[in-house]
């Protein structure tokens, strides 16, 4: 039986314990669950919930009216937005090995940001000096989460453009950040401050770093 209970543990076949939050670390039910959310007491992985603020979703008007934003404009934002907190968090806990930020809508994972570090140590130190503060006008909650293998988190349709559920789907639609920012971010080392040179003696950072007052973003 005890065999049989561990196979089984995280699955559709569990009735104790939420396949949900074990493969995503959030749940659409929330405390309502009528399973259990194992929160683990260690990992490598934290979840900041609710961070990323999509500007197509947020930008309004003095009217209350949308305004148009166009996905340029959203790419950037978002490539300043990755960029800041990957580097702020890397530099101030350790090695990041992956970190993801969900395109979903709905509230449980809307703007979740998981961020999986080489040590757990590193990730629990995190936890305990994130939270309580404060980024871009919002107060961080930040959590050990169960997510370790982000294949079995992901939406396979919505990476294959064949997802029905929209935004609302229950599993992690991961919005890409831009090739060169991956290359420079993946192929730095944990604590250096500063971008690698390139041939020239230059400095490869020539993205278009202007950002409007709305699209500023606070440090930790």
């Amino acid at each position: 039986m005890a065999e049989y209970l561990a196979s089984i543990f995280g699955t559709e076949k569990d009735k104790v314990n939420c396949s949900f939050y074990f493969k995503i670390g959030a749940c659409r039910h929330g405390d309502r669950c009528s399973r259990l959310h194992n929160k683990p007491t260690f990992s490598q992985t934290i979840v900041l919930l609710n961070l990323y603020r999509n500007p197509q979703n947020t930008a309004q008007t003095a009217d209350g009216s949308h305004c148009h934003v166009s996905d340029v404009e959203v790419q950037e934002h978002y490539d300043n937005f990755f960029e800041e907190v990957f580097t702020e968090l890397q530099e101030k806990y350790g090695e990041i090995e992956e970190m993801n930020v969900c395109d979903n809508l709905g509230d449980h994972l809307v703007g979740n940001v998981y961020v999986k570090f080489r040590r757990e140590e590193d990730a629990e130190r995190a936890v305990a000096e994130l939270n309580n503060r404060w980024f871009n006008g919002q107060a961080v909650h930040a959590e050990l989460s169960p997510v370790t293998d982000f294949r079995e988190s992901c939406c396979r349709q919505y990476e294959m453009g064949e997802c029905t559920r929209g935004g609302f789907c229950n599993f992690m639609h991961l919005r890409p950040i831009s090739r060169n920012l991956r290359r420079q971010l993946y192929g730095r080392g944990p604590r250096h401050r500063s971008p690698p040179r390139s041939h020239t003696g230059h400095r490869p950072r020539e993205r278009n770093r202007r950002r409007s007052p709305d699209h500023r973003h606070g440090r930790f």
